[in-house]
This record gives C-alpha cells, structure tokens and sequence, in this order.
C-alpha cells in the first residue's frame, strides 16, 4: 500500500512539473499604488501598461489604517509559486496571497477593460460593463486573471481600470493596489497569431511563392526563420529594403531545402502539363521555363518545353531549348524527335530527315513507337494551324 501511495505521489508531481507555463512573473513591470478614496466616493486606478506576452494576472487589493505597513510585497509571494496555475489549486493558493495585515474599513470594486466604462462608473456606479464585479465590501482580496478564462485580459487593449467605491460614511480610505504580470515567454517575442498571418501573406506574394501551386510549406518555413531571429517589433523597425532582403534570403535558404524544392519544381511541371493538356500552351511553356531556367529540368522537361515552342511556331527557340537537352540526355527520343519536328519547319529538310530515319524503328517509350508518334504529332501540327508539305514526305520515308 505504502509503495501505491509512493507511486501516486511521484506521479502528481511529475504532472504538475509537466503542468507548468513557460514564462516568468514580470517583477520588474510589476505595479504597486497606494492611494485614497474619499468617503463615500469613487476612485478609478489605470493599470501600467501590460509587458507584451501577457497572459494572466495577479492582483491584490488591501486596504490599510492609519500608519499601518504591508508585511510583505506580492512579488515576494509569487516567488513561491513556478506558474499560475498553482494559485488557483486549492484555497491555500488563494490564503497565501492575501495580505498579512488589513485594516477594518471596506469597500467594493470592480475592473474594465475600456476607459470610457471606467470613467461613466466613477461618474455613476454602473458596474453592468464591468469584466470583474466585487459588490461585497471586504477589506483584502486576491484574484487571478488570464486570457483564457477571464474577459477583462481577453478583451483589455493593454491596460485595465480598476474602480473603487468607498463604504466608510464619515472617513477616506486607504488602499493599496498591486498588479503582477505572467509573461508567456514565447509571447513576449511579440509573435501573435495575427502577426504570424502578416508574414506569411507578404511571403506569399514573392515571385518564389508564385512558382509553387500550394506555398504554404515554404511561407511558414520563411516565417519560423524570421521568428526565430527577430522579436516582431524588431523586424517591424527594420528598413524596408533590410525586410526584403531577409525576406529573399530565408526565402531562397526554404526553397533550397529538399522537401520545398522538389515540390515547387512537381507543381510547375503539373501546372504546365495541365495548361497543355487544355493547350493552352503558352502558360505551360512560361511554367515549364521556370524549370529549365532554375536548372532543374530533366529530358523529358527539355523535350516538352521544345515541343511547346514548336506548337506555338517558335521555332527559333524550339532548336535552342532542344539543342541544350540533347546536350544534356543525347539518348532520350523524345528530344531527337521534337529537334527534328523543329528542323523541319524552320526549313531544314535535309537533316530534320536524316533524324527522322535514324530512330524510326525504335519506340520513343514504351509503348509508342517513333512512326506513331511522328503521324500524331503532324495531325496535332495541323489541327494547330502549322502545315507543311514535307509532312507528306517524311511519312513516305518512314513507310
């Protein structure tokens, strides 16, 4: 039995170690004011300005006599405690923060998150905007905020207003308010949702991102390089001209990663086909460029991309863009019959045929032959407007 205890209570400390926030109580943005309420009066107090990253908050209220001192400052009491969560586990947390010593006066609050709501309860009592509502007169009091649960941080821009109404008839009040922030450290780089989403659209619009049909691998790849190397506000503060050269830089260290790479290049070449399957050949031939130019392409990109240029009669650059990929692969067909398709319509009858005979008993793939490929890619000419009496003659030769 004795060992059963052991265990669970090694267990539920290891839980409570894996439980706690990375962050840190921000003493050194911490607020104390001591102040008075006149009798019978209301009082509103602004918060300091919340350090970025903040995500909850501990606030204690007490109120004093005449001459008396706190015993102990709340920043030394959170000291105590690793992360939030460990003050709302049980009433001991709660016990813990409340002041040694109070006076016997008392009085109500409550907090908002605007300062027009604040100001119009200072003037009227109306406590129906308040985010927090303490309308039982006590002397001390303690309470944790956080963004998750709380509306006051969930809706505050930066600041709180904290408002007092007095409930001694006849004497001023004496209170002392302190406010302690927990900085979520990986939130105090000031890399909010929104702010992500900010990097990664101007990543989106960089010519980079455009050759890719899904960018968003690469965009958060470029984001988490800039995110690791800057607070938010810093990069903000940079030039222009220095944004856009971090930009291209983490940007080309992305796309040189294998996995970005070999993606953009696979969506350029699906794109291209798609655009000449629905021959549309001009955005297939400005897709499949990127390729070549990138010095991507395979044979089978050369091939395709002087077969393109042939199609839409750029013959020129047919022969030169197939020149390059017989250079590259001389043994792939599909380039010596597209060079051949070229030489023949930009007038060069004579060794268009001698290519044409070379291979016409071999099978461009393999299930193709070169005769075959040779009377579909004529057919596909003509139908394209590209006519030419030397068809008739190769087809003579290759019968």
């Amino acid at each position: 039995m004795k060992k059963i205890y052991f265990l669970l209570f090694v267990s539920l400390c290891f839980q409570s170690v894996q439980a706690q926030k990375e962050g840190y109580w921000d003493k050194e943005r911490s607020m104390i004011k001591e102040f008075d309420v006149p009798s019978h009066d209301r009082v509103i107090i602004k918060s300091d300005d919340f350090p970025i990253g903040t995500t909850e908050l501990i606030f204690r209220i007490t109120l004093l006599d005449n001459n008396q001192q706190m015993a102990g400052s709340l920043v030394s009491l959170l000291k105590a405690i690793p992360d939030p969560t460990g003050i709302s586990q049980g009433s001991a947390g709660a016990i813990f923060l409340m002041s040694k010593i109070s006076g016997d006066d008392k009085c109500k609050y409550a907090v908002f998150a605007s300062n027009n709501d604040a100001l119009e309860y200072q003037k009227s009592g109306k406590t129906s905007d308040a985010c927090l509502l303490q309308d039982i007169p006590l002397s001390k009091d303690a309470k944790r905020l956080s963004v998750d649960k709380s509306p006051c941080l969930k809706n505050a821009k930066g600041n709180l207003w904290f408002g007092f109404e007095s409930t001694n008839w006849i004497m001023k009040q004496k209170i002392v308010l302190e406010i302690v922030p927990w900085v979520d450290t990986k939130l105090s780089r000031g890399w909010t949702a929104d702010n992500r989403k900010h990097i990664i659209n101007q990543c989106k619009t960089s010519s980079l991102a455009q050759k890719m049909t899904n960018s968003d691998d690469f965009c958060i790849c470029l984001e988490e390089k800039i995110q690791k190397q800057f607070r938010f506000e810093e990069f903000q503060k940079l030039l222009v001209m220095e944004q856009a050269k971090f930009y291209k830089d983490f940007g080309t260290a992305c796309y040189s990663e294998t996995s970005v790479s070999k993606a953009v290049y696979a969506d350029l070449r699906r794109k291209a086909a798609q655009d000449a399957s629905k021959e549309n050949y001009g955005e297939a031939i400005k897709q499949l460029s990127m390729v070549v130019k990138d010095g991507q392409a395979t044979a089978l990109d050369y091939a395709n991309l002087g077969y393109w240029y042939v199609v839409t009669k750029q013959y020129s650059k047919a022969l030169k863009v197939l020149d390059e990929g017989e250079k590259f692969d001389a043994i792939e067909l599909l380039i010596q019959l597209h060079l051949a398709h070229a030489l023949l319509l930009n007038g060069d009858y004579s060794k268009a045929k001698s290519i044409y005979k070379e291979y016409q008993t071999q099978n461009v793939t393999d299930s193709l032959s070169w005769i075959q490929k040779t009377k579909n890619d004529f057919s596909l000419f003509q139908k394209n407007g590209i006519q030419s009496t030397d068809f008739e003659k190769i087809l003579k030769v290759l019968d």
